[in-house]
């Protein structure tokens, strides 16, 4: 079977695309002439990004290949939009599928709802059966309803918690008391997956730290936990992690046109400052790309 190119999200260095070999079996693919990691430094070398002579820690290079997770690169997309798909997918398909498990009829809020998490969001949700809120400028009000929002708020005008009743999700994916308001706007049982923090115990618990990490979490998310608690509503924090099926799944979808990435900007990788500093507007509509080669 002659397998056409791989996607590969890394944890702590992003998404690579790279060529797959016809050794490689069709479930979950894995670079088989080098470590993924040490690809990616040999390039930041050539590219005067790091010294000649640095070299990987041995902790990473044993560890590495557990942190890689692939899946075959859609037919219908070509590289650049097929690299920003796996961070942001796997996040969104975690956090609504896996925890907050939404079902058909449901209603979720996905606030930022033209950002590189909300865009993706918004599709799976809808694919999922749900239906969707999200907040926007008055400007890219048109790109989140062309991609399936039902209620579409310009943060701008009025507070969402002023306006949303009665949701069954929300995806935190905003800093400040973004997290706080939303425990507002749900109903008994409802849940928020946060992306962006605090970590609770359970996070700890679950990725093996010992007791003392346990403990700390457990101490930064007493707040909102005790909150939402109040509420009758419940709170957790997510932090995506590698898996070849998933991906895969998700493949699917972006080959039956169900779910298309959004693409802001393209950098090419000397400009990956540049790039830097443009996400750092927070201004992006989809994801911001830096193009190795």
């Amino acid at each position: 079977m002659k397998i056409r190119k791989a996607v590969f999200p890394v944890a702590g260095l992003g998404t690579r695309v790279l060529p797959a070999t016809k050794a490689m079996p069709k479930e979950m693919l894995t670079i088989v002439d080098k470590p993924l990691i040490q690809y990616v430094v040999d390039e930041a070398r050539e590219a005067g990004k790091l010294p000649k002579n640095s070299a990987i820690p041995a902790a990473h290079r044993e560890n590495f290949p557990e942190r890689i997770a692939a899946a075959l690169k859609p037919a219908n997309l070509d590289f650049v939009p097929a690299a920003s798909v796996p961070m942001v997918a796997l996040t969104t398909w975690q956090a609504l599928k896996e925890r907050a498990n939404v079902k058909p009829g449901q209603r979720v809020f996905i606030p930022a709802g033209a950002g590189g998490i909300g865009t993706f969001a918004i599709q799976l949700t809808k694919h999922l059966g749900a239906k969707v809120a999200t907040t926007t400028s008055a400007g890219n009000v048109a790109l989140v309803r062309s991609l399936g929002a039902d209620e579409v708020i310009d943060y701008q005008q009025q507070e969402f918690e002023n306006v949303l009743r009665d949701y069954d999700v929300v995806l935190g994916t905003l800093k400040g008391d973004s997290i706080e308001k939303s425990l507002q706007i749900l109903r008994p049982k409802g849940k928020v997956v946060s992306l962006i923090g605090p970590p609770d115990a359970a996070f700890g618990r679950a990725r093996g730290m010992n007791g003392l990490m346990v403990f700390v979490f457990g101490l930064l998310s007493r707040k909102i936990i005790r909150r939402a608690t109040k509420r009758g509503v419940e709170y957790s924090f997510l932090f995506v992690h590698p898996d070849g099926r998933q991906l895969a799944e998700i493949g699917k979808l972006l080959e039956s046109g169900r779910i298309r990435p959004v693409i802001d900007k393209v950098f090419p990788f000397a400009q990956a400052k540049d790039a830097l500093a443009y996400l750092e507007k927070g201004r992006a509509k989809g994801k911001v790309v830096v193009q190795i080669r």
